[in-house]
């Protein structure tokens, strides 16, 4: 099979596209025919070998995909069947043509949407959801910043923070990402490049500050942000994608009486995988109904995977980036 291979860790440009086994498939595992694979940053830290899980060498990128079940293990549970319409969160393995994995990690996909939406849900909505119920107690009524908010996670927390009944405020680093960040439902714009981060939010909010923060970004804009929260507030560190890790000061969640709440997708899944089935359940229905629409900006075939990355890395990307495999 074709697969996007990592043989030692270095940076995307190092990735070689190459032919090689397909992967052994354990006896509780699905093997699944990989149609498209979406790109998130924890890929790109994967290969940098700068993501907490180090998968050992060679190995085959991309945390997600979307495809049809062609194989299912004789000790492999949840029902599935050859020729199933499926997503599955792996973790790595999947920029190839084939990829295996445990059922706790593979869900169906309704009929009504294609390979490349599926192949990008399950760990942007799975993480903003997961924040938003699990982790920060979103309410309606409630004001929300979204951080990034024309990114991945950004844009679904947009979506879903608005679904769910919030006020939210998007922050991105332009107008035009703004204007997608509108078209999802933000009730305020606020470019960061143009507007403080602060003082913008505050005049929003009457004063009071957000309620809930969503953070995939870090850096300045998590000291920003602490500067404007509400009493009682949420800050959701999901990520850190503009590079640097904030040191947040003790101080500032002191006086505001804030929480800073760490968002971990994966490790959660890991522990609690039927309450992130449960969650993926809503997900899905809310999908199915017309609820949702997963916004793919860029798409590429396997052989450009590296040119994907280096959409997310320059930040040229909205919504997903998806490499396609058939």
């Amino acid at each position: 099979m074709k697969a996007m291979i990592c043989d030692a860790i270095g940076e995307p440009e190092d990735l070689r596209l190459k032919n090689v086994e397909a992967p052994a498939m354990r006896d509780d595992q699905l093997r699944i025919r990989v149609y498209a694979a979406a790109l998130n940053f924890p890929d790109i830290l994967t290969v940098q070998g700068k993501y907490q899980h180090k998968p050992p060498l060679p190995f085959a990128p991309g945390m997600e995909c979307a495809g049809e079940v062609i194989e299912v293990g004789p000790k492999a549970r949840g029902g599935f069947r050859p020729g199933d319409r499926v997503m599955a969160n792996p973790g790595v393995g999947c920029l190839a043509e084939e990829v295996c994995a445990h059922p706790d990690k593979v869900y169906g996909i309704p009929d009504n949407v294609t390979f490349e939406a599926a192949a990008g849900f399950i760990v942007t909505y799975g993480t903003v959801y997961h924040a938003f119920v699990d982790r920060g107690a979103l309410r309606p009524g409630e004001s929300l910043l979204v951080l990034g908010a024309a990114g991945g996670v950004g844009l679904c927390a947009v979506e879903l923070g608005k679904l769910m009944g919030a006020q939210v405020i998007a922050a991105a680093s332009s107008d035009a990402k703004l204007k997608l960040c509108g078209e999802y439902g933000a009730d305020h714009l606020l470019n960061y490049n143009e507007e403080p981060i602060k003082e913008t939010v505050l005049g929003l909010t009457d004063e009071q500050g957000a309620d809930v923060v969503f953070d995939p970004v870090g850096g300045d804009a998590t000291f920003q942000s602490l500067r404007c929260m509400n009493r009682g507030g949420r800050l959701l560190i999901v990520g850190f994608a503009s590079g640097p890790i904030p040191e947040i000061p003790a101080n500032r969640l002191l006086l505001r009486q804030c929480q800073a709440v760490g968002v971990a997708f994966g490790s959660y899944g890991a522990q609690f995988p039927d309450r992130i089935r449960a969650n993926m359940a809503v997900l899905t229905d809310w999908w199915k109904h017309g609820m949702l629409k997963p916004h793919v900006s860029m798409s590429f075939p396997l052989e450009e995977a590296v040119a994907a990355m280096n959409a997310l890395t320059t930040r040229k990307a909205t919504g997903k980036v998806v490499v396609k495999l058939r």
